[in-house]
């Protein structure tokens, strides 16, 4: 099947030392293609170290992370990083470079791809404009909100269009208007036939019914809603 799996999955922290901890017990999961996938759970639960595990960002303790059927989890380091070209990451802290302008950091991405500088400055714009940061393509990024570092960060990942978009917390900074855009952003991703997975505590993103299907994490165990 397209799209993200996880079969079997279990993370555990510290598994060598005398004071193991399991953070995801025998998750087994679809995340299709075209589907945009809400994963919601309290503070602590694992929800970060699930969307790592989807990204390729670690590897399993046991179990597969499967990619449109292929076993990521198992392929060697440079490997998972050519896959991760198709793969946009929103993480919760922004991660921007301060000394780079908002449009510097959004196709820093593309560079390795040898496109032109004028197609990756106008991919740039596009997505800028999209999440309602035209004006601020050339600002520093350190001068930024919390808000808007947290969009640059969204327009990031969508520049290259993604076939995997996983976001943690998206809309956390975000005025209504501004959630709005994302939660637009996600939603358009996924029309493109991406697998789109989202963890949020933020209760507008349940009550906007963008997801189609929506996972709980509790006690690292991941039970459809």
């Amino acid at each position: 099947m397209e799209g993200l799996a996880t079969h079997h999955v279990e993370l555990v922290y510290g598994a060598s030392t005398e004071s193991p901890r399991t953070v995801l017990r025998d998750v087994s999961a679809v995340f299709p293609r075209g589907g945009l996938s809400l994963v919601t759970g309290a503070t602590g639960a694992g929800k970060s170290s699930l969307l790592h595990l989807l990204a390729g960002l670690l590897r399993p303790t046991a179990g597969e992370v499967l990619a449109d059927g292929a076993p990521i989890s198992r392929w060697a380091a440079g490997q998972r990083d050519r896959w991760r070209r198709r793969v946009g990451v929103v993480f919760q802290s922004a991660n921007l470079f301060s000394g780079l302008s908002v449009l510097e950091n959004v196709i820093l991405p593309l560079v390795p791809r040898g496109r032109s500088l004028a197609a990756l400055r106008a991919a740039g714009h596009e997505v800028l404009a999209e999440l309602g940061l035209a004006d601020l393509a050339g600002a520093w990024a350190e001068r930024l909100s919390g808000g808007e570092r947290q969009r640059v960060a969204l327009a990031r990942a969508l520049v290259g269009r993604p076939d995997f978009l996983i976001a943690d917390e998206p809309t956390a900074h975000q005025d209504p208007e501004n959630a709005a855009r994302v939660l637009q952003a996600l939603a358009a991703c996924r029309e493109r036939n991406a697998a789109v997975v989202v963890a949020a505590h933020d209760p507008r993103v349940i009550a906007a019914g963008v997801a189609d299907r929506h996972w709980h994490l509790a006690a690292g165990r991941l039970a459809a809603e």
